[in-house]
């Protein structure tokens, strides 16, 4: 395709909400299989002309692709049946073609169109650490694959990959640390401890940890273009994938025709810090949109301030209570101090509907909620064994920390949230105790250049959620900075990964691969906000 010349950019902010609802999570399924496609062989095999993609096998350079089948997944997935599927194998680490190579399973899902556009949508999944085909269903019920082909890659690493880097043990500590006091010396401890036994344990197998990251990624997906041979294709990202797909645009920009990146995380800024202010944008927008509604400004008066204060009560003082989890009678022990409400908070607001009365009820005596939403989600089953945590840190530990400093880190905490005590001001969330697991995970850092900001002209989507209290929406904004061809669209109401929650946002994204410089924002227009539980007025704090 041919780039636009003129550069411009257009910044749609929705006036009007979209309803909230849960946002659907890392989608995962079990081993399916089908007929391997008849391979070529040899490095100079090619599709014949007109043939669905994927169905020859093809070596360019170091990599190799042939077809077989599907990768695994934790459970069925509907979404990959009929998939053509295969695998791309690769080294390790570039700088040793002759070491070890990986492999990584990649299904494609055909399009609905008898005739699909020749340029598919490559989905990047988040995290780090999710499979992008443990996500089928997420991509493909948005519409994805109305008139192109969808690709799903395993992320080196990641759940379907050969090898992975799981690490089940931090997993398990996640689920036991439900019931410990999160700021605590020896939490971290045996949080430390967890990260060194997964670290040693992937080291003994000779896996390279240092070739876990985003420059060796972005390659990978290239080299699937090269052997699929296709000419260009567009990417999909979702939160972390949004990071991936950005270096990807500076590395490798000739074969992309456009690119959309949901919930976005620009690698320029990304740390502990950047984490700090998407927390306040992301409570900020629920906050004010229970005091915008009459019935919840009424009902719960100066939500944010009840709020800080619960933070500070309980890093002063943890409460501690029982609950049990859907599916289960077994009790769980559940320790509310600062720094979880906050991490609760960073999640909760895909169920905001229910934050308000959720605070309410803690600021009432009553934790419960928040407990079970919380230990519910590191209970879960799709939170156990399916994470990629040495692609995590393999990320995290070379691009982000050795660009911050802790002071930085500190400093982001106390402009985002300059009442909240020290002590959670010190552990961004999602980022708890990331320096000391960095230490021990123990790899260089990227160079310099992993912080560039991506300048190019290719036709990008950004967008962002106002509730996103992960990946903030001033992050759209932001990357447009350097991208002339940026539509960039704030979805209020919406929290992270907009896609998974608002069929508007899917309209969106479908228009903007049919045309990238003129994506349809005229669902926008239409949009309620949501209606905020109204719980019984109890006893006032």
């Amino acid at each position: 395709m041919t780039l636009h010349h003129t550069p411009r950019r257009r910044t749609v902010r929705r006036l009007r909400a979209a309803s909230a609802g849960m946002a659907t999570g890392v989608l995962v399924a079990g081993l399916l299989a089908v007929p391997a496609a008849q391979a070529q062989s040899g490095a100079d095999a090619t599709a014949t002309p007109g043939a669905p993609i994927g169905t020859a096998a093809r070596t360019v350079g170091d990599a190799s692709y042939a077809p077989g089948a599907c990768p695994k997944t934790p459970e069925p997935i509907e979404e990959l049946e009929g998939a053509r599927c295969g695998t791309l194998t690769v080294p390790e680490n570039r700088a040793r073609p002759d070491g070890r190579q990986i492999r990584l399973g990649v299904a494609i899902v055909p399009a609905l169109s008898a005739t699909p556009k020749p340029d598919p949508i490559v989905w990047l999944a988040g995290g780090p650490g999710d499979d992008a085909v443990g996500e089928a269903k997420m991509a493909i019920s948005g519409g994805l694959n109305r008139d192109r082909d969808v690709i799903l890659m395993s992320q080196r690493g990641t759940y379907s990959a050969e090898p992975n880097v799981l690490c089940p043990n931090i997993d398990a500590f996640n689920a036991r640390a439900v019931g410990l006091v999160s700021g605590a010396p020896s939490t971290e401890r045996l949080h430390v401890e967890a990260t060194r036994a997964c670290r040693d344990r992937l080291a003994a197998k000779g896996i390279d940890l240092a070739a876990y990251n985003d420059t060796e990624s972005a390659a990978d997906y290239e080299d699937l273009r090269a052997a699929l041979g296709l000419k260009q294709w567009n990417l999909y990202a979702i939160s972390y994938g949004t990071h991936l797909a950005l270096v990807y645009m500076r590395l490798h920009p000739d074969g992309l025709r456009s690119v959309a990146l949901d919930g976005i995380l620009p690698p320029a800024i990304s740390g502990s810090a950047a984490t700090w202010s998407s927390a306040r944008q992301g409570f900020d927008g629920v906050f004010k949109a229970c005091a915008d509604e009459p019935a919840c400004n009424e009902r719960y008066p100066n939500l944010s301030a009840t709020f800080d204060e619960l933070v500070r009560d309980l890093e002063a003082k943890p409460v501690t209570t029982t609950v049990t989890l859907p599916g289960s009678d077994k009790p769980v022990k559940v320790v509310l101090d600062g720094g979880t409400l906050v991490n609760w908070m960073t999640s909760a607001t895909h169920v905001a509907p229910q934050v308000p009365i959720a605070i309410d009820e803690l600021a009432n005596g009553k934790p419960q909620r928040i407990a079970q939403q919380y230990a519910g989600g590191k209970l879960s089953p799709a939170a156990m064994g399916r994470v990629a945590h040495g692609l995590v840190y393999g990320v995290f530990c070379s691009e982000w920390t050795p660009y911050e400093t802790e002071e930085q880190a500190l400093e982001g905490g106390r402009k985002a949230f300059p009442t909240y005590p020290r002590s959670v001001q010190e552990q961004a969330p999602q980022l708890t105790y990331l320096r000391p697991d960095c230490d021990v995970w123990d790899v260089p850092p990227a160079d310099p250049s992993i912080r560039d900001a991506t300048r190019s002209d290719i036709p990008t989507l950004a967008l962002s959620g106002s509730f996103d209290a992960q990946t903030g929406a001033d992050n759209g904004p932001y990357v447009a900075r350097t991208l002339p061809n940026a539509t960039v669209v704030t979805v209020p109401y919406e929290p992270h990964v907009v896609f998974a929650t608002s069929k508007c946002a899917q309209q969106i994204a479908v228009s903007f691969f049919d045309t990238p410089d003129a994506a349809d924002t005229e669902c926008l227009k239409g949009l309620k906000p949501p209606g905020f539980e109204i719980g019984q007025r109890g006893s006032t704090r």
